[in-house]
């Protein structure tokens, strides 16, 4: 039989016709899909956790296991009828076992005292929260620090090796960057290929700008080319890497206040903060390294890294207390929104429990 002839007009509207049947074949079927069988009950939808609350699930998780040693510590401390000298004497081993220190320790306690009172036998209760209340009391909200200087604000990290300093500032960045600033980065850690290269990936991956340059340059000349650059990019922060320095090589701390110096010289009254990343799992060690950065540098905040990993989180309130210098924000896992700004009364509460 001859074929006959299709016009053009003729096969558009039969491909449309078989597209329309084949797409209404597919919702019909996914409807199918979704809807529950015969006397089953449809999935519950999941809502999700105000931001708040999963910011201090994630500092309540940080903390577990320095809580979690407390918590077993203190398990014996309310053990029977006990006065508080007793409890008081227990609660000072508690303490000093989770890496307080003494003069924190002494200082929380006559805290604790005054807050029980006259009440020769306290409940358990009444202790837990005067101790939740003396911490934070002790550690302090960081004062508001407003940026000063106009743009760019510039923040110069310090921190001896190995405490997580670059990738704490990987994370900062994001935040200000998801925040609606422009940053750039400033590749002052010259002795180290890797950390040149480990702060060009971060700026790629969160779309800041980056100033490096070779491996073993100038750390101060590119401090200076970086705020310089900045200055003129017109961007809103500026985070400078600087190299893991060791706090014992007086010299390496002298290039730390020469670069200092410099990036004051590029942008009046810079740099505006001066960030001293600790490690929480050094302990007391982390004391004595804030100290001596705090004296050559004039440390504005820290930035404590690490405290998933360690159950002696309570070093933070020993170098709080001890060297004045407000703690700015928490490492609290690995991931690029692990870090979070300072609470004192979330802090408190996660290392004490509410309970």
């Amino acid at each position: 039989m001859p074929e006959l002839p299709i016009s053009p007009e003729a096969a558009i509207a039969v491909c449309a016709l078989v597209a329309a049947l084949l797409i209404a074949t597919m919702v019909r079927a996914l409807r199918a899909k979704r809807r529950p069988a015969p006397g089953e009950r449809e999935a519950p939808r999941l809502e999700q956790k105000p931001q708040a609350q999963v910011a201090s699930e994630r500092v309540r998780g940080a903390l577990a296991k320095t809580r979690d040693a407390l918590r077993r510590r203190l398990a014996d401390v309310f053990g029977g009828d006990r006065g508080l000298d007793a409890i008081l004497a227990s609660l000072e081993e508690v303490l000093l076992a989770a890496d307080v220190g003494m003069p924190t320790t002494t200082r929380i306690l006559a805290a604790v005292r005054a807050r029980c009172g006259s009440e020769r036998e306290p409940t358990e209760a009444k202790v837990r929260e005067a101790l939740r209340a003396a911490i934070e009391e002790s550690l302090g909200e960081p004062p508001p620090r407003p940026r000063t200087g106009g743009k760019p604000w510039v923040i110069l990290v310090s921190g001896v090796n190995g405490v997580g300093k670059t990738t704490s500032i990987g994370k900062l960045a994001a935040r200000f960057a998801a925040a609606g600033n422009r940053v750039l980065l400033v590749a002052a850690d010259t002795f180290r290929a890797a950390a040149i290269d480990q702060l060009g990936v971060w700026a790629e991956r969160v779309g800041a700008d980056l100033v490096r340059h070779q491996s073993g340059a100038d750390p101060a000349a590119v401090a200076f080319d970086g705020v310089k650059a900045a200055a003129a990019r017109g961007v809103d922060v500026v985070i400078v890497d600087t190299a893991g320095r060791l706090h014992t090589r007086e010299n390496l701390m002298e290039e730390l206040r020469k670069m200092t110096r410099v990036i004051g010289k590029a942008i009046p009254g810079a740099p505006h903060e001066t960030w001293l990343v600790l490690d929480a799992t050094t302990g007391q060690n982390a004391i004595h390294q804030a100290k001596v950065f705090s004296e050559a540098l004039g440390v504005t905040g820290i930035v404590v890294t690490k405290l998933d990993g360690t159950a002696k989180g309570g070093a933070a309130l020993a170098v709080r207390e001890e060297l004045g210098v407000p703690i700015v924000w928490l490492g609290v896992g690995e991931g690029v929104e692990d870090i979070r700004p300072f609470s004192a009364a979330e802090f408190a509460t996660a290392l004490v429990g509410e309970d």
